[in-house]
């Protein structure tokens, strides 16, 4: 099996295509990841040594009139550099997990054997336009079954959780991260590129949320210097109390392992990796990215396992909420028990079985000559 992955733009598309790669093991004889020309996922897919290209690509959708024309221009000069890569590299299977840099690469493949994963329970426009052209759309929740056409052929796999998050016991990372065993802790994180209103609510609010829970703060690499100097200006008593992060790879897991609560944004991985743990949520949906955070956000909240607030009064509602939560052990206990019914284990292997079957198709089916 020569395998093709496309996917940029946030964590919440990456993560789970380097999850599926884990499942699939040693089992493809090639693999290729193609991402977007400046785009966050290089230095992700770097780190696992697996080869990557990367392709002109901009979104079309809600950009001003301004922006459209060039946009328009690099996705046509994007859907002829994934023509020639196909033509070079020959894959017997596309993986598509989000990004629109994907919408290229499924235009010049439309006859390769393809799977179009939708981390998010709504999917955007390009993951929409690529799942025309889509063998197979994998889903994470029930929920998503009703934004495609009856026809499709639609399975729920739940969201594939890397191996590194899992194995973890909340003892041993506690002591990982130089954390105490008595004490609450409040994981604070803003994806994968962090998040500033996050960031600067807890900053604000920090001295008094310190008191009551330690914290640990993955903060993104933008703001990780005003984070530095607010570290020093902290009483020694609570320096021990925060342990901020630009951010954690091989520990991440460890940090959702140690906490008793999470504050973070609603994008698609925390459809997986919350219920992986347990973990309830306070969820601040990204309020410039559509509706998607907002979706995955109500349907977490819906069953009782995380609560919202808004993006723009966080600054206000975060401490109230805190001491809400933080107060009522039962509660907090009945959101973490929420949150793990969510969870649909085997979703990795799941995936890797869905692309082992296309490998198999593949093999039978002539090879076009504007794929070759």
């Amino acid at each position: 099996m020569r395998l093709l992955v496309c996917a940029g733009g946030t964590g919440g598309g990456v993560y789970p295509a380097l999850a599926i790669l884990q499942a699939l093991g040693n089992e493809p004889e090639a693999i290729l990841w193609v991402g977007s020309e400046g785009g966050m996922e290089r230095d992700l897919v770097m780190r696992t040594r697996i080869p990557f290209q990367a392709i002109p690509a901009a979104g079309v959708h809600g950009v001003g009139w301004h922006r459209l024309p060039g946009n328009l221009v690099s996705l046509a000069r994007g859907t002829l550099a994934a023509r020639h890569i196909l033509r070079t590299y020959k894959p017997d299977v596309l993986l598509f997990t989000g990004g629109y840099v994907g919408v290229p690469v499924a235009i010049a493949g439309r006859f390769i054997p393809s799977l179009v994963y939708v981390p998010d329970i709504e999917p955007g426009l390009a993951l929409k336009l690529m799942s025309r052209f889509a063998h197979i759309i994998a889903v994470t929740t029930p929920e998503s079954r009703h934004y495609f056409p009856p026809q499709k052929h639609v399975v729920v796999t739940g969201y594939p959780t890397r191996a590194e998050l899992r194995g973890w016991q909340r003892e041993q990372a506690r002591q990982t991260l130089g954390l105490k065993m008595e004490d609450p802790v409040l994981l604070v994180m803003g994806g994968s590129k962090g998040a500033r209103s996050i960031n600067r609510a807890v900053l604000m609010n920090l001295e008094t949320i310190l008191t009551v829970t330690q914290v640990i703060h993955l903060t993104g690499l933008i703001d990780w210097p005003e984070v530095q100097q607010r570290t020093s200006s902290l009483p020694a008593n609570l320096q021990l109390r925060y342990h901020a992060h630009p951010y954690l790879h091989e520990d991440i897991g460890a940090a959702f392992a140690a906490a008793d609560l999470i504050l973070c944004r609603a994008g698609a991985s925390t459809l997986g990796e919350l219920p992986l743990f347990g973990l309830p949520a306070i969820l601040v949906p990204y309020p410039y990215a559509w509706r998607y955070q907002n979706t995955n956000a109500a349907y977490l909240s819906k069953h009782g396992a995380a609560i919202t607030l808004s993006d723009h009064t966080l600054a206000e509602t975060l401490l109230p909420t805190l001491h809400e939560l933080l107060n009522t052990p039962q509660r907090l206990h009945q959101m973490g028990e929420a949150m793990r019914t969510l969870a649909i284990p085997g979703a990795a292997a799941h995936l890797a079985d869905l692309i082992r079957g296309l490998a198999a198709r593949s093999a039978k089916i002539p090879k076009r000559e504007d794929t070759k």
